[in-house]
């Protein structure tokens, strides 16, 4: 009976350390992920997008997946798809909603990632594909101006948006439905870029956000398919 115990025990202490691995080692990752997004200049960063590619969003209204078309944005798809797939949209806000025109994403949480990429600006792409409801496009205030936030048109925006023109990267392909059901209860709360009400976000982070607008939708973790 004492020889059970002991075995009992040892498996015990067994399990409690492999736990324990397991846990250090996840934050191991996390710490590494973060560094990662914390540096723009990364060569993980400039690395183009596939043709095509599915990026998958876990969120807290469920699973949303965005088909992204390097035909009809290449340097818009290729920033999303190297920020989703290294960890920039993890964790981060559905900040601006407006309900029947968009839904609105892309500062990091952490404040010193999103300052970091607050200034990496990128050439604005040729405008081919209409804002039509599902869309998705960088959200920008000057020309040449996107850097890292998205918005999702969740109506047909082509009458102003394609006059800017925002130009669409991709569309969700499902789980559009979970996008309309967003948070709107806030709506430009946090501020848009015309607002410039984003410079609190960018000091603060989830941080700031969850005291001041504690029941927002947001990203999990973003993956990425290449097709």
């Amino acid at each position: 009976m004492r020889r059970g115990m002991m075995n009992v025990e040892r498996l015990l202490c067994l399990a409690a350390v492999l736990t324990a691995g397991s846990v250090l080692s996840a934050g191991a990752i996390r710490q590494d992920r973060m560094a990662l997004v914390r540096n723009p200049a990364a060569p993980e960063f400039a690395a183009p997008a596939p043709e095509r590619a599915i990026a998958r969003l876990d969120t807290s209204v469920g699973t949303i997946d965005i088909e992204v078309l390097r035909a009809w944005a290449p340097r818009g798809a290729d920033r999303f798809v190297a920020l989703a797939r290294h960890g920039y949209y993890d964790g981060t806000r559905f900040f601006r909603v407006k309900p029947g025109r968009w839904v609105q994403f892309g500062i990091q949480g952490d404040p010193a990632a999103a300052r970091a990429w607050r200034s990496q600006t990128f050439p604005d792409d040729p405008f081919v594909q209409s804002n039509t409801r599902g869309t998705v496009a960088f959200a920008f205030a000057v020309a040449n101006g996107r850097t890292t936030q998205v918005f999702v048109n969740t109506a047909d925006n082509s009458a102003t948006h394609d006059k800017e023109p925002f130009t669409p990267f991709g569309r969700v392909v499902s789980g559009l439905d979970r996008i309309d059901a967003v948070n709107a209860e806030y709506g430009e709360g946090p501020g848009g870029i015309r607002a410039g009400k984003q410079d609190p976000f960018f000091e603060g982070g989830n941080d700031w956000l969850l005291r001041n607008f504690p029941r927002l939708d947001y990203i999990r973790r973003a993956t990425v398919v290449d097709r």
